[in-house]
């Protein structure tokens, strides 16, 4: 079983950056694909990022490519979500979660979810 906590949100002006952090405890965290989703006001919880279990491959949605990066420290049991240029759209809870399959997008795929952390953006 694997615990996740999020950290690192906060209240940004829109173009800043933040770097969410994901803590993970238990056991064989490097096991586990890891993902970022977000839900907004009113809206699904919908897929942002993942990552394979040693980090070589990730994937984004198309929405935060090329704004935001995923990245993992399996030595330190850490996920990281590093998002530069933020637009009041990316406003929302964010959630770490740990599944199985490297690269899903769907919720219903992942085992383990944390408690998300808000990020605002102003305008």
């Amino acid at each position: 079983q694997v615990q996740l906590v999020e950290s690192g949100g906060g209240l940004v002006q829109a173009g800043g950056s933040l770097r969410l952090s994901c803590t993970a405890s238990g056991r064989n965290f490097r096991n586990y694909n890891m993902g970022w989703f977000r839900r907004a006001p009113g809206k699904e919880r919908d897929f942002v990022a993942a990552i394979s279990v040693a980090g070589a491959v990730t994937y984004y949605a198309d929405s935060v490519k090329g704004r935001f990066t995923i990245s993992r420290d399996n030595a330190k049991s850490m996920l990281y979500l590093e998002m530069n240029n933020l637009k009041p759209e990316d406003a929302a809870v964010y959630y770490c979660a740990a599944g199985a399959k490297p690269g899903s997008r769907l919720q219903h795929e992942y085992v383990y979810w944390g408690q998300g952390t808000q990020v605002t953006v102003s305008s």
